[in-house]
């Protein structure tokens, strides 16, 4: 059983979908309706009347299109880090010619509007900012929608990363103001690895047009689908899009949608809270604050003296759970459980805590209580409800 923070465990109908035969998608004209279809279901998804576009990529891609196409070189750009990937983003601007102003904090606390406030005032010249939503490494939660008011008024469009929590967490592009909103197909909504997604607002668009030098390459260059898809008389695909993958992650946007958005954050809220109610009450230290924890994954400290990647093999090996270590920096000294998507499930979690509680009987972890035990007693108790 798999309960890693993304790639998650693809449900049987999805996979059912994924199994469905497809035409060549460059030439059927029933591909484009139903890529057009696609692209609206994701739209509700993130809250945005602002068209979406479905690249053939990881994750990674959308980040990685969304910096070549915005960042000039030469142009300094406002990078809130608190985390692994809000780090990366800085390295991404550097590798297309823009300069990174950092607005970091600790991994363990969150930045505030006026950390942007001071650093906008002395760089008047920024136009462009990026965010990451949910820093998966650490299961911290940053609460975007309040800076990016900030980032309105002075005039920068937002490039936010919700890869890891957009459909666990509630996340509302419009409402909040998100010019370029980032997600992907592995995480909370459980479908195959391989495509990224994005929202883009019309001054992204503008300024991606204004630019002084052409977007280097082509497979990156958002222009490219604005060109084919979306301004084009008839539309078509700037590359040939992974047909297959997009018609599984299709049905796991169905899936999302007929329970409804709302009660699956709101059963990924629940089953996160109790997850880390049994694993504190057990005698474990997580890392994210209560009011910084998100939905979809729970990262906690392994007991001093603990090999924590033999333990984490060991748990697969032995008991059939695959749990999660941490990436950058953080690789070797946290334990992440994932509760995203298909993961989110009482009784995959509580299976998960059967095994974890036995493997740390077996190497001599001492526990305070039973964590299968303390996770039946928070759901019973409503934790987080």
């Amino acid at each position: 059983m798999v309960l890693t923070p993304g790639p998650t465990t693809v449900e049987e109908p999805v996979r059912r979908a994924l199994a469905r035969p497809v035409t060549n998608p460059d030439v059927d004209p029933a591909f484009v309706e139903f890529y057009d279809g696609l692209t609206k279901k994701l739209a509700r998804i993130m809250g945005t009347s602002n068209p979406v576009l479905v690249l053939t990529g990881e994750g990674m891609l959308g980040l990685d299109a969304a910096v070549a196409s915005l960042v000039e070189p030469g142009e300094p750009v406002l990078v809130v880090s608190n985390g692994v990937f809000g780090r990366g983003f800085g390295d991404l601007v550097a590798r297309y010619g823009g300069i990174p102003v950092l607005v970091e904090r600790p991994f363990d606390q969150a930045p505030a509007p006026e950390d942007l406030e001071a650093t906008l005032a002395a760089h008047p010249g920024i136009r462009v900012a990026t965010l990451v939503h949910c820093e998966t490494p650490t299961g911290f939660l940053n609460p975007v929608e309040t800076l990016l008011p900030v980032l309105q008024a002075h005039g920068v469009i937002s490039i936010v990363d919700a890869v890891s929590s957009l459909g666990a967490d509630r996340v509302d592009a419009d409402g909040w103001g998100i010019d370029v909103l980032l997600g992907a197909s592995q995480k909370a909504l459980s479908a195959p690895t391989g495509l990224a997604f994005l929202s883009v607002s019309d001054r992204a668009w503008e300024k991606m047009e204004r630019r002084q030098r052409p977007i280097p390459g082509f497979y990156a260059n958002l222009l490219e689908w604005k060109r084919a898809w979306l301004d084009a008389a008839e539309r078509a695909f700037p590359y040939t899009p992974a047909a297959e993958a997009m018609v599984a992650l299709d049905a796991a946007c169905d899936a999302l949608l007929a329970e409804g958005l709302e009660h699956a954050q709101a059963r990924h809220r629940r089953l996160a809270a109790a997850v880390r109610s049994a694993l504190r009450e057990a005698g474990f230290r997580l890392f994210a604050p209560e009011a910084h924890a998100a939905s979809g994954v729970t990262a906690f400290w392994p007991p001093e003296g603990i090999d924590e990647r033999a333990f984490r093999r060991r748990l697969w090996e032995e008991q059939g759970v695959l749990m999660g270590g941490s990436v950058g920096e953080m690789a070797g000294r946290l334990w992440r459980v994932g509760h995203m998507g298909s993961g989110a499930r009482e009784e995959r979690l509580f299976r998960f805590m059967r095994a974890f509680e036995a493997q740390c009987r077996a190497v001599g972890v001492p526990l305070q209580g039973s964590p299968a035990k303390l996770f039946a007693e928070a759901l019973e108790e409503g934790v987080g409800a």
